[in-house]
Order: C-alpha cells, then structure tokens, then sequence
C-alpha cells in the first residue's frame, strides 16, 4: 500500500497550492460584480414585467358553436 499513500501525499499537496494566493491569477473583481449585479436587476425587472403582462391575459374563451350554427357540442365519453 505504498501507493495509498504517495497518492494522498499528492493530493494534499494540491490542496495545500490551492489554499495560497496567487497574486498573477485573474479575478473578476469589482467589475465583475457591477456587471454580475446590473444583470440581475435587469432579470428581476423583466420578471416584473412578465408578472404584469400575464396578469392582464384573459384565459377564457369564448364559446364555440358546430358546424350547424347550434351551440357547442359536448364530447361523448367511451
């Protein structure tokens, strides 16, 4: 089992340089955060709007007649 233990070595030496901070790694940063912060104002705002709109659709229909001119037909159930 020698290379059990190599292996975790390994691994917790990866995890050891992941826990530093590299100075020349890219971060989004302030910029990142504004352009993160408009996009979500505008989801929220067009989820408003959503919210307006279907609020103002009618979801009744009207009732239909047959091809007779009488009034809507019934389905039969089988």
């Amino acid at each position: 089992m020698p290379d059990m233990s190599a292996s975790a070595s390994l691994a917790m030496t990866h995890l050891v340089t992941l826990a530093e901070l590299d100075e020349d790694k890219v971060t989004p940063g302030v910029l990142g955060f504004i352009v993160f912060a408009v996009m979500a104002l505008a989801v929220w705002g067009l989820m408003k709007s959503m919210n307006r709109h279907m609020g103002k659709v009618d979801f009744k229909e009207p009732a239909e007649q047959d091809a007779a001119g009488g009034p809507e037909a019934k389905p039969q159930r089988g």
